[in-house]
């Protein structure tokens, strides 16, 4: 791949909790610059991306990093952050649902939180780390029931980011208009390509700039 077809295929991403606007700023030029699939960034900084980069791709983040949020309040999140110019939504699943068994909930909560996007690009965060493989079948059914546009690995945030054989499960349980995104200690070339490769439409990853022009 070269790195343009790469680059294309990154969320390009900042979401440390003391990222600061600088930052964002620079993170949305270097999108700009090396043209990204989209920034990932926090909700509080949605307003001002949005106003000094009106074309830019906008994703944020949803009941993060956790997920144990109420549905109700991953609901108003989303209609927040759409109103403050978010293009797409990444939502953490409520993993103590996955936990109790209560794959309804699990359904029900991404089709509130794709409703409340208004048609806005959903990826549903599963947090691979903590599932066994039964849940992660499962989920992958969750995902494609509520009809997201994405399942994704991890929140970069857990015990371990995105794994290969995790990609693997997916693209065998989800339904054909699923997509794939890996995110989680991606922080190479090689590891891109290789997740690419292995069928991911999307790469989460902080470090794409340094791993694609510092070679």
């Amino acid at each position: 791949m070269t790195k343009e077809e790469i680059f294309a295929r990154v969320d390009h991403t900042a979401l440390k909790a003391t990222v600061t606007w600088a930052e964002i700023y620079t993170l949305c030029e270097e999108a700009v610059a090396y043209g990204t699939a989209s920034v990932c960034i926090p909700p509080a900084y949605l307003s001002r991306a949005r106003q000094a980069f009106p074309k830019l791709n906008l994703c944020t983040v949803i009941g993060f990093p956790l997920g144990y949020n109420t549905t109700a309040a991953k609901v108003f999140e989303t209609q927040d952050a759409v109103a403050q110019g978010a293009n797409e939504i990444d939502m953490v699943i409520n993993l103590g649902d996955v936990k109790n068994g209560d794959f309804g909930a699990v359904r029900a909560e991404i089709e509130a939180v794709r409703a409340a996007a208004g048609g806005k690009l959903l990826k549903v965060i599963v947090e691979t780390c903590y599932l066994t493989e039964e849940e992660k079948v499962r989920v992958c059914e969750c995902v494609t029931q509520a009809k997201a546009d994405y399942i994704k690995t991890s929140t970069g945030f857990g015990s371990a980011g995105a794994q290969p054989a995790d990609i693997e499960l997916f693209r065998q349980h989800i339904g054909p208009e699923v997509k794939i995104k890996a995110a989680g200690g991606i922080r190479t070339r090689a590891a891109m390509e290789a997740f690419c490769a292995a069928g991911c439409d999307r790469i989460g990853c902080s470090a794409a700039v340094k791993a694609l022009t510092e070679e």
